[in-house]
């Protein structure tokens, strides 16, 4: 997934003709400008794998602290402790009139804020990355859909009459920072093109479940708030049409949206992801005006003043008015959308998700009979992950290369596809949170189902990733052509 625009990340690519200061065609075609597009993508892939290792730590704590006697049942009734943000008697954190457990708080705010990076990402990626151009998408759209179908239908054959049939989307989801974070344990031996496929497939995948919450998971419909928040919605893409660049402005009427959605009956994660699709995406300076105002305002600073600025000093006025000059142009020139998502990529990747893990991967397994983790909702859960995610990426891969609807990623093959397709397995984070709209609202027979759909996540996820890393290990090249380059670029960034 690259993390490139047509505006911001140009300047940042080097697709600045230096001499002329304009953007020309020959820039996007040269191979220095397509090298300093995966520099980015990379950028990008290094901190999913960093936030996988992260979700990693928090999802073992979690399993430690849950089945520690004493400990344990501090554990699970902090969760269950109520949150209120009040003025007067009116309750910000509260649902049809009742205040929000922390576990609700997690799982329906921070999550809305997940879904809301999830939806700025989607956004720049139908705008400007992999999902910009239809024959560069459609084979990680192909295998995204394949990865979906497959899982969904094994699930509801082993599930056809049972009382767990709703959790077949459970199995259809692909976590991306687990995934990649597997990919850096093999370091340089992966091609680039095989983690911008597999990041992308976990962006459509992202998609289908979106759709999926939207329409399935929602209950006690509430026309009037839906209302409200279709008013919200529409300020929102007023706002973006007159180029309101405040991200405050955007944030604040979002948070209403959210909290109209979370009363209405609609999943307030979906809020995240409509709010993010009315941030705008063009910056209020192009690259062109910003270059020149850079130049314009440094020429104030002048050679012979060098020695001075080289300690530490207090700056006059003058030049304290010329560098907020240069970082007034620097923040005009970044998008909204882009600024938000970059902001908000580590608090959800090294706080949110974990968070979300902590609460939710806690499994007791010491009451565990054996002969569950092979029957039932675990078992359709795991052969979902580790069986269909595997034969529908794979198959839906292959077919549409073979019909020559899209090429092969550079510098693999049908064994490297393979091993990609069986991490596509590691479903995890959006895994559980299906999990815990399927059954969360069950009573005690629910909280059973969603034990024992924990397990089958967990175990289908390791089984995922474990194998897909031994085929992986076994089939990649000892070297990486792109390598030597890579290096020298990452030299060249830092």
């Amino acid at each position: 997934m690259t993390h490139v625009s047509n505006n911001n990340d140009e300047r940042m690519s080097g697709g600045v003709n230096p001499g002329t200061n304009d953007l020309h065609p020959a820039d996007f075609e040269s191979g220095g400008f397509a090298h300093h597009v995966f520099f980015t993508a990379r950028q990008t892939l290094k901190r999913h794998a960093t936030g996988g290792n992260v979700l990693i730590f928090a999802t073992v704590l979690a399993l430690i602290v849950a089945n520690i006697p004493g400990v344990n049942t501090i554990y699970n009734d902090f969760w269950n402790q109520e949150m209120r943000l009040q003025i007067g008697d009116f309750n910000v954190l509260s649902h049809a009139g009742h205040p929000m457990t922390v576990l609700q708080f997690i799982n329906d705010a921070l999550m809305a804020i997940f879904f809301f990076t999830i939806g700025l990402e989607i956004k720049r990626e139908v705008l400007v990355g992999e999902l910009s151009s239809f024959r560069q998408a459609l084979l990680p759209i192909m295998a995204a859909l394949g990865g979906m179908i497959f899982p969904v239908g094994l699930y509801l054959v082993l599930s056809a009459g049972t009382d767990y049939v709703d959790g077949a989307a459970i199995p259809m989801a692909t976590d991306i920072a687990f995934s990649l974070g597997v990919l850096a344990i093999l370091g340089s031996r992966v091609p680039l093109s095989l983690k911008i496929f597999l990041t992308t497939l976990a962006v459509v995948d992202d998609i289908g479940g979106i759709i999926v919450i939207a329409a399935f998971y929602s209950s006690h419909i509430e026309l009037a708030f839906i209302g409200y928040a279709a008013i919200g919605l529409a300020v929102l893409i007023v706002g973006a049409y007159m180029k309101i660049q405040t991200k405050m402005f955007y944030v604040i009427i979002g948070g209403v949206v959210w909290f109209l959605f979370l009363n209405s009956g609609i999943h307030p994660t979906i809020a995240g992801v409509l709010v993010a699709f009315c941030v705008p995406s063009v910056p209020v300076y192009a690259p062109k005006k910003y270059i020149k105002t850079i130049r314009r305002t440094i020429r104030n600073f002048n050679e012979e003043d060098d020695v001075a600025l080289s300690q530490r000093t207090i700056l006059s006025h003058e030049q304290m008015d010329w560098l907020k000059k240069i970082e007034s142009a620097s923040d005009k020139v970044i998008s909204p959308l882009q600024d938000l998502e970059d902001s908000l990529h580590p608090v959800t990747s090294y706080l949110i998700i974990p968070i979300f893990a902590f609460a939710n991967a806690g499994i007791f397994l010491l009451d565990v009979e054996p002969v569950s983790i092979v029957e039932g909702i675990s078992l359709a859960i795991i052969i979902g992950l580790v069986v269909g995610k595997f034969l529908g990426i794979f198959l839906f891969s292959w077919l549409t290369v073979k019909l020559k609807l899209a090429p092969m990623p550079e510098h693999s093959n049908w064994k490297m596809i393979a091993a990609i397709s069986m991490l596509g397995g590691i479903g995890f984070t959006v895994s559980l949170f299906i999990a815990n709209l399927s059954f969360g609202d069950m009573g005690e027979p629910g909280m059973e189902l969603l034990n024992n759909a924990k397990i089958g996540i967990v175990i289908g996820s390791f089984l995922s990733g474990l194998l897909g890393y031994v085929m992986l290990s076994h089939y990649l090249p000892a070297s990486n052509p792109e390598h030597d380059e890579d290096e020298e670029l990452d030299h060249e960034g830092n």
